[in-house]
């Protein structure tokens, strides 16, 4: 059930950064004067802006590990004095916040486009950057050391569970082949050496690039994504005032699922088809705002097509009265 509509001002955005599904997160988050919300990934800061531009006096605390954010924040916070608040951490150490309470919170999961237009963050296997894929470059190791010392378990579910990759076993192969050659220092030649072990015949009818996989895989061993938005989740609920919206754009079926069961748990909906709990020991405290996952209308598509596999999902709290 979607909230009332509300009248939007969709601000224009800088080429380089596009906020995916924007008037969808503000007419779930339905912003008003003097409201407190929680960007849990600020980013380019489009959803964090468009959340201060659309009401009086609203705050916005958000998070974000890259420091390269910082910057960004800080010219954001000089249009909007006393409004923002940038805290330099991991989402998925949300619980190290002091205790508040926000009208709505926003989880935009995945890289961001400062990221991957960035070629020395190494976020993009079109580049020759060193292979790094680190969303805080100051904390443990870049991607090409990673894969130089990791366990075979290790990449194995990188590329096999992180990444999906059907041709895992030649992928996971060729890469322990390449150590100490030299291939796995740049985020070029590391793709060359994956797109080598992919059947001919799988490359030549695949609609996305052979490494997008593995390379996803591998950015989500290196940065802890599923660890940190399984900590995180439950803990953004908690911080919701009564009748405030939770709301997580995802971009594959890997931070869909846990958003999607903690949702429908939340909901006193079964998780899955394997959840036999009887009805009545469940105990709702939310109502679906999103029957199913909202994805991008053609127009945005045109505008943004990294957003073509984005997912938004958005809950409401019960009011104290029926909790």
């Amino acid at each position: 059930m979607c909230p009332e509509a509300v009248e939007l001002s969709i601000p224009d955005m800088t080429p380089g950064h596009q906020p995916v599904l924007l008037r969808e997160v503000l007419e779930f988050l339905a912003p008003r004067a003097g409201g407190r919300y929680l960007d849990c990934t600020f980013g380019g800061g489009g959803h964090t802006r468009a959340l201060l531009e659309a009401a009086p006096a609203v705050e916005v605390f958000a998070l974000d590990r890259d420091p390269a954010a910082g910057p960004r924040a800080e010219a954001l916070s000089a249009e909007f004095p006393g409004r923002l608040t940038l805290v330099d951490k991991d989402f998925g150490r949300l619980a190290e916040l002091p205790p508040a309470q926000f009208s709505g919170i926003l989880f935009d999961l995945g890289v961001s486009s400062f990221q991957l237009d960035d070629p020395t963050r190494g976020f993009s296997f079109r580049s020759d950057a060193p292979l790094d894929l680190r969303m805080d470059p100051r904390q443990g190791v870049p991607a090409a050391q990673w894969l130089e010392t990791a366990t075979e378990e290790m990449i194995v579910r990188a590329i096999r569970d992180y990444g999906e990759e059907r041709n895992w076993r030649r992928v996971v192969r060729a890469l322990r082949e390449a150590r100490g050659s030299g291939e796995l220092q740049l985020s070029s030649s590391v793709a060359a050496v994956i797109t080598e072990a992919i059947p001919a015949r799988e490359r030549a009818i695949s609609r996305i690039h052979p490494a997008t996989r593995s390379f996803q895989g591998l950015r989500i061993a290196i940065n802890d994504e599923l660890g940190a938005l399984d900590r995180a989740l439950p803990e953004a609920f908690a911080r919701l005032e009564a009748g405030g919206v939770l709301a997580v754009i995802s971009f594959h079926s890997l931070e869909d699922r846990p958003v999607k069961r903690l949702f429908r748990r939340l909901c006193g909906q079964p998780e899955d088809a394997n959840d036999s709990m009887p009805q009545d020991l469940r105990h709702p405290v939310a109502e679906a705002l999103t029957r199913k996952p909202i994805t991008p209308q053609p127009d945005e598509l045109e505008q943004n097509p990294r957003s073509r596999s984005a997912k938004l999902r958005a809950i409401r709290k019960f009011p104290l009265s029926n909790l």
